[in-house]
């Protein structure tokens, strides 16, 4: 993946995990740089950076970046050709990963508010992975998982109910 594409991708899931439900503009991101962290960027900067027009970052651009969006530095060049990102092995990095799925599962079902808002919680909670391995947990004791949406979601239930008589 070249840097523009990582930069789009990480406005996306920005404005997503901001509650924006889109991208964040160039334009946004730029005032909220400035704002949360302090330092500037320009748009047009932004802009040259997604479009290829400049292919690499200063270091301080790079470092101002990866605070912003809470990534590594690292992450923000091009990605060597034969790359494959699936072989991350950093736990850090697996949980970022994870996150990122999360959150691009959560656009997929957007039209599903339940769902997007689930898919959206988990990706936003401190430990994204130990949610999901709850989640097996409870699905593997028979009935747990009705309980507690009965206890937990009394409406959610009464709704499933419903739509399966």
């Amino acid at each position: 993946m070249k840097l523009g594409e990582k930069l789009r991708y990480l406005r996306e899931v920005e404005g997503t995990l901001r509650g924006l439900d889109r991208e964040l503009s160039q334009l946004e991101m730029a005032r909220l740089i400035e704002k949360e962290l302090g330092k500037s960027i320009s748009q047009s900067y932004l802009s040259q950076i997604e479009s290829g027009a400049r292919p690499h970052l200063t270091n301080s651009t790079r470092m101002l970046l990866a605070r912003f969006f809470k990534v590594h530095p690292g992450y923000l060049v091009d990605d060597p050709e034969g790359f494959q990102n699936e072989l991350i092995s950093d736990v850090g990095a697996l949980e970022d990963k994870l996150d990122l799925w999360l959150v691009s599962g959560a656009e997929r079902f957007r039209k599903d508010p339940e769902l997007h808002h689930a898919l959206l919680a988990v990706a936003r909670h401190a430990d994204s992975r130990m949610c999901i391995v709850l989640l097996g947990t409870v699905l593997e004791n028979p009935g747990l998982a009705e309980r507690l949406m009965e206890v937990l979601k009394p409406l959610a239930s009464a709704r499933k109910t419903r739509r399966r008589s």
